[in-house]
């Protein structure tokens, strides 16, 4: 059941984090909580995120907080959702079905990447057909009408585009830890899997974490070099404005752009005919010296958000920064590292655990500042 008290050992991200730490060998846990370079701005998504303020009115009447919101015909009942995250089971066993089955309970939108550990005719099954697919865009056609046509029969009806990763980010830990395309295991790793028994176990229970969508189209008894390999050729991910007018005749429901964060870009999907954007960075994992997610948010709210849903992901960890999301312009918030924090705590209890955690630290923000509605929070903005 949606909504299970919090674990007074596990009341915040910081402490799903460190116990999410201690429980996931070395190298999984670096590449959920890691950027690329020198992680510049994966820390100035969140410190500028915070650095937003919010102004209560306390002498009024006050009907209390209602936090759903409707998006795209459908209704959610806070206004954030789980963001797409690729090797989601590496990072802990079966984490993706953990959290597309919480974030169905607690009626949130689930977004399930191109590349992530469970297929999508799996987490259509677990949340109804309420899911979202992000699509990592195929260098052949006949990959991608396969893809957005699986997607399509198993119910989903709103498609996400990634255009913010036209190129193999550098990020330093992966390297490290062999993680990098193709993947290498080595003897390090090892030793870490045998001292993470819980892990360990898991995995096996589990099965081997694999591309479970992509399944019917990697050749069989690839190791795992050259199966780095085929995923390297297979995906172009570069968007072109051809590319999105194809698919934008193709998809019949609500299409989304993931990775906007310029107004020139921001032109070109609404004149492409996108439903919505999502001002992203990746979190902090392909770009070291771009901007924070908060800042382009602000700018591009304001010009556009009367055309285009505008939404945002990328250093959002709590409650209170959905509320500083919002109030900054933002119709909807993703989070994706700290819901995978609280299944690598919790295990199968952590999807249900973050999301009840999520959504009381927003209403405990809505109602310290008196504001009634997802759409009031933009009124209690101290102007920066």
């Amino acid at each position: 059941m949606a909504g299970e008290p919090i674990d007074p050992e596990l009341p915040s991200v910081e402490h799903l984090r460190e116990r999410a730490r201690r429980r996931m060998p070395r190298f999984a846990f670096e590449y959920l909580d890691g950027g690329c370079n020198a992680e510049v701005n994966l820390r100035r998504n969140t410190e500028e995120i915070r650095a937003v303020q919010l102004r209560p009115e306390y002498l009024r009447d006050y009907p209390g907080a209602d936090l759903s919101v409707e998006l795209f015909g459908e209704r959610y009942a806070a206004p954030f959702g789980m963001a797409p995250v690729g090797l989601q089971g590496l990072m802990w066993p079966r984490s993706c079905e953990i959290l597309a089955r919480a974030a169905f309970a607690h009626e949130l939108p689930f977004v399930l990447s191109t590349v992530s550990t469970a297929s999508i005719e799996t987490v259509a099954e677990l949340t109804e057909g309420r899911a979202w697919f992000q699509l990592y865009h195929p260098a052949e056609e006949k990959l991608r009408d396969a893809l957005l046509t699986r997607a399509w029969e198993a119910g989903l009806r709103t498609l996400v585009l990634l255009a913010d990763t036209p190129t193999f980010a550098y990020r330093p830990k992966e390297i490290r830890n062999g993680l990098s395309i193709p993947p290498q295991m080595n003897a390090r790793n090892v030793w870490q899997m045998v001292t993470h028994p819980r892990w360990s176990w898991g995995q096996l229970v589990a099965g081997t974490p694999a591309f479970e969508t992509m399944k019917p189209y990697i050749p069989a008894g690839l190791d795992m070099r050259h199966l780095g390999l085929f995923m390297n050729e297979t995906f172009s991910g570069r968007l072109s404005e051809n590319r999105v007018r194809t698919i934008r005749e193709q998809w019949k429901g609500a299409l989304v752009i993931k990775g906007v964060v310029s107004s020139p870009d921001c032109e070109k999907a609404i004149d492409l005919g996108a439903d919505g954007i999502i001002v992203s960075n990746h979190g902090g994992r392909q770009l070291d010296i771009g901007e924070s997610t908060i800042a382009p948010l602000s700018r591009l709210a304001r010009a556009y958000g009367d055309r285009i849903v505008v939404m945002m992901d990328s250093g959002i960890r709590t409650g209170p920064d959905i509320a500083a999301t919002l109030a900054s312009g933002a119709r909807f918030a993703f989070l994706g590292r700290t819901p995978m924090y609280a299944v690598g705590a919790m295990g199968e209890r952590g999807g249900d655990h973050v999301f009840t955690m999520l959504k009381r630290q927003l209403q405990q923000v809505m109602e310290q500042v008196g504001c009634a509605t997802v759409a009031d929070l933009p009124t209690h903005l101290v102007a920066p």
